[in-house]
């Protein structure tokens, strides 16, 4: 039987995971270096259906999530809901808040600053609230699906690595077709996140997320 405080420990991780990934989200679209692959492609179809990014993505995971009802359902959880609905809306608002209220000039140093801290806050946003399994958003569930309907052939992070660079196609095809900016959805960061955030992740995982939900006495 569960104890209060390991409920308290996975709702901790569960939260900060998800403020993370936003954090990271906002990083990556400010340093205007790329963004992550997922956040790639809805801003590339967001734009293209010129709407509102928060949205657009609350609606792709959405649709995401009847896929993982009928497969992977117990990564439906609270987490899954409130990454569906909190992480686009809190990106938006804190690139609202740096380029709008606060006018913070982004400096190429700024902008290396944010993209390193993209990179890695987003791996570590999800390895804690994957392994406090308490729901997980409705497109980190489809690696763990491949690795699933494959019977664990296809490895988590490579099954992520495929998901990403399809994500990124995908994006850079509607963000041509709705001539926007191809640059600021796509770049060196893009490129990094899509290759190399499934390994990282599952090295949060095995080294921070995993022995802080279950230390060693």
């Amino acid at each position: 039987m569960e104890t209060g405080g390991n409920w308290t420990k996975r709702c901790a991780m569960m939260v900060l995971g998800i403020l993370l990934i936003s954090i990271a989200v906002g990083c990556y679209r400010l340093s205007g270096f790329g963004v992550d692959a997922f956040t790639c492609m809805n801003l590339g179809i967001s734009g293209f259906l010129e709407m509102g990014f928060g949205t657009w993505q609350l609606i792709m995971n959405a649709m995401i999530l009847v896929a993982v009802f009928f497969t992977v359902r117990r990564c439906i959880g609270p987490g899954t809901i409130v990454n569906m609905v909190g992480v686009g809306y809190c990106a938006d608002f804190l690139c609202w808040l740096v380029n709008d209220r606060l006018q913070i000039p982004m400096t190429l140093p700024l902008r290396v600053a944010a993209l390193a801290a993209g990179c890695l806050l987003a791996a570590l946003g999800v390895a804690l609230y994957m392994d406090a399994e308490l729901g997980i958003a409705p497109y980190d569930s489809v690696a763990l699906i491949v690795e699933t309907l494959t019977g664990g052939k296809m490895k988590f992070q490579y099954a992520r690595v495929a998901g990403d660079i399809t994500c990124v196609v995908v994006g850079v095809l509607f963000c041509l077709a709705g001539k926007d900016d191809l640059w600021m959805i796509i770049g060196i960061g893009t490129l990094c996140n899509a290759f190399f955030n499934g390994p990282i992740i599952q090295f949060f995982r095995a080294h921070v997320s995993r022995p802080l939900l279950n230390p060693r006495l």
